[in-house]
């Protein structure tokens, strides 16, 4: 008998797949039926424009759901065996790793380094581990913080290895209920110091170097003269650890660690964070050049140390698919959300609840962190080239030679890409502001598949949005990413259909259309409840059996959508406050993502990149943990859910009056149901503007204008009823 060797992962189908099947059929048929009958409506109305208008938004809920259901039709669940992986850890690949920070006051130093030394800290062979920090706002308060942490890591990594810590954080290991050891104490200590100089530094905003810094690092903060900015500064290349001569304090081998802030001049693309991986591409590949390459946001720390063995299960597998794996994909999961979730800020369903069904397919789409690749998928179509050639390429080098020195200064200029094929056809690709979104689809155009990988201890733990305005301008500038690839030359309809799956193209439809979810939304929380004022029925009378097809399609849909948030370990009230969530985006950021998308194309505006504020206010996080929202900034956001808000009020009140004194409760009870829900999805922002008086409530200059553009909406109301 031929002796087979033992599985490195497994492949299941989930359960629940079948009965996905048969209720995307018959919903589907309900779907068809409403269109039916108010396609009927509008032949026989005396209204055209209300009835356009709630024909439009059923057309594209029916778009939005059908392409929801490619995710659904073939979910699956893996499982890796790290464990059968060969003892002989020479034959693993080596691994580079990309840390990507942009702003040392909206991205704390010490949060970076929390993520870098977590990182360091992997039961990986040490030899094999370069990790590299791009820093794209060039800031030297950022590289004195690596400074200290390079210093620190000799002393944390043997003490983790040596102790079997899990959490390799220091920041998340000395906030929990650590374990005690001889050296625990001093170790600690040592952390508090590097923090506080590090913090002290950025407070100043200027570095303090010691004899020993000033000696060995000195020359290289020459670089911060008068004439260096954040957009207009030469490269910077500094090896901090150098794995061939740098050892811990018990004598091992510690990992190259490497800071680069890569030339920016006035009037050249920087490409925001594609543009800086992407010199982190040639940077490494100059340097050290290993085969797996791991991308990370500054804030996502390592919660697992063994995560690089898991995604050796999928890249070692004797299998010939193995070979056209372009990257493994872990989930966004976050630390620090309140019980429930206020703001929907794990995006469950995103991240975790349809990455399971993309894996059915051919694979999870880029999330940006997470996520291990293979180099060579960054520079063509798959091939077979196996890790162990790519590993004979790639000898250790001097990385401090001034030759790769030289040239990782020459690959890391900013009209290095002119010219040349990369951002198109190398490296992450340019034309979205979802440039992690964007490549994933275009390499999976190209011929590669990835795999979700969905551990029980999560593999990396980061930090949400702790406030509304945040996670809207996060939305928002998804909005216009995804709407750049939707009207784009590669856009999943022209082009992705032609290559990808069927079902895989129908899920990349879902999410380049994503924003358009702001029409039905806007259309079904101001129509219905204007009607009610006017006393105008839009839908069937309860006891007409055309009534139960909107009932089955609202009751249908939400009750999916709870069975799938509560498998995936989520609560009914964590998936109401997600419902809300999305509502809330639709009606502010996604109707803002339009505009600013469409003044873009017009050259009216232009598309930014804005760092997501990673400080914690205290006292807005008191708030957060007591599961009251943040309204404290006048944001434009604000605008539309208050207008909305406040005429649901209105036309609840004024409905159930009317109902009072004229009955008419079979012919408004499917509108004052809506109103209804809409009333209860709002009490957050009532709350905010009429009943708060804490710094976190609504701007009284909002709440004022709201109030006068939603009595314009009543006003100007008879000229549509």
């Amino acid at each position: 008998m031929q002796n087979h060797p033992p599985p490195l992962h497994t492949r299941l189908t989930c359960r629940r797949t079948w009965p996905n099947r048969i209720f995307a059929l018959i919903y589907a048929c309900n779907i068809v039926a409403i269109l039916y009958h108010q396609t009927t409506i509008l032949f026989h109305t005396t209204n055209t424009t209300v009835s356009v208008l709630m024909l439009v938004a059923d057309i594209v809920l029916a778009f939005m759901w059908f392409t929801h259901q490619g995710f659904r039709m073939n979910p699956v669940h893996r499982r890796t065996f790290p464990e059968n992986l060969p003892k002989d850890e020479t034959k693993y690949p080596a691994m580079d790793v990309f840390i990507c920070t942009a702003d040392p006051y909206k991205e704390p130093p010490m949060v970076v380094v929390n993520t870098a030394l977590s990182i360091m800290a992997y039961d990986y062979p040490t030899e094999k581990l370069s990790v590299y920090l791009s820093d794209d706002g060039g800031s030297k308060l950022t590289l004195f913080a690596f400074m200290e942490a390079a210093k620190f890591a000799k002393q944390w990594l043997p003490y983790c290895k040596k102790n079997g810590i899990m959490d390799r954080c220091p920041e998340a290991h000395f906030s929990s209920h650590y374990p005690r050891f001889p050296e625990t104490h001093e170790i600690k200590s040592m952390y508090e110091r590097m923090k506080v100089k590090v913090e002290e530094s950025v407070v100043c905003g200027n570095v303090d170097l010691d004899d020993d810094d000033d000696k060995k690092y000195g020359h290289v903060f020459n670089h911060w003269n008068t004439e260096f900015t954040r957009v207009d500064h030469p490269t910077v290349v500094q090896v901090l650890l150098n794995g061939t001569i740098d050892n811990d304090v018990q004598g091992n081998v510690m990992p190259n660690l490497i800071y680069v802030s890569r030339e920016k001049r006035k009037g050249t693309p920087h490409r925001f964070k594609a543009g800086a991986l992407n010199v982190l591409l040639r940077v490494s590949h100059t340097m050290t050049n290993a085969p797996i390459v791991l991308t990370m946001d500054c804030d996502m720390y390592s919660n697992d140390p063994k995560t690089p063995l898991e995604a050796l299960c999928y890249f070692l597998d004797p299998s010939k698919d193995s070979q056209n794996i372009a990257y493994i994909q872990y989930p966004q999961l976050f630390h620090g959300i309140n019980k429930e979730d206020l703001y929907g800020a794990e995006f469950k369903f995103i991240f975790q609840i349809n990455m399971t069904g993309l894996d059915g397919l051919i694979g999870p789409s880029h999330a940006g962190t997470g996520c291990f690749f293979r180099r060579g998928a960054f520079y063509g179509k798959p091939s077979s080239c196996t890790f162990e050639q790519s590993q004979s390429q790639n000898q250790r080098q001097a990385i401090q030679s001034n030759e790769v020195l030289a040239r990782a200064h020459e690959v890391a200029r900013c009209d290095f890409e002119a010219q040349t094929e990369w951002g198109s056809k190398l490296g992450y690709r340019y034309g979205s502001l979802v440039e992690d979104f964007y490549t994933g689809y275009l390499l999976q155009c190209q011929g590669w598949r990835s795999v979700f990988c969905l551990p029980k201890r999560p593999a990396f733990l980061g930090d949400a949005p702790m406030n509304l305005h945040d996670l809207l301008n996060q939305t928002q500038r998804w909005s216009m990413g995804v709407l750049d690839m939707a009207f784009s030359e590669y856009n999943p309809i022209n082009y992705g259909s032609k290559i990808l799956p069927f079902l895989q193209t129908l899920c990349y439809l879902h999410y380049t259309f994503w924003p358009i979810w702001c029409i039905p939304l806007f259309i079904y929380s101001i129509l219905p409840q204007l009607a009610i004022i006017h006393s105008f029925p839009l839908f069937p009378k309860v006891s007409n059996p055309w009534c139960l097809l909107y009932v089955f399609s609202f009751i249908g849909a939400y009750c999916q959508e709870l069975f799938e948030f509560i498998l995936r370990g989520g609560t009914p009230r964590g998936w109401f406050n997600n419902q809300r969530a999305w509502i809330i985006r639709s009606l502010s950021s996604y109707i803002f993502g339009v505009i600013e998308y469409t003044l873009t194309k017009l050259h009216v505006s232009s598309s930014t990149f804005n760092v997501t504020n990673k400080v914690i206010d205290k006292e807005a996080n008191i708030r957060y943990e007591k599961g009251m929202m943040e309204f404290g900034v006048e944001s434009p956001f604000f605008y539309p859910i208050s207008v909305v808000a406040l005429v649901n009020l209105v036309a609840l009140i004024v409905g159930i009056m009317k109902m009072i004194k004229n009955g008419g409760f079979e012919d408004l009870f499917v509108q004052l149901f809506l109103v209804g829900f809409g009333v209860l999805n709002s009490w957050p922002i009532y709350e905010a503007m009429f009943i708060r008086n804490d710094h976190g409530r609504m701007p009284l200059k909002i709440t004022l204008r709201s109030i006068i553009i939603a009595s314009m909406v009543y006003l100007t109301s008879p000229l549509v009823f």
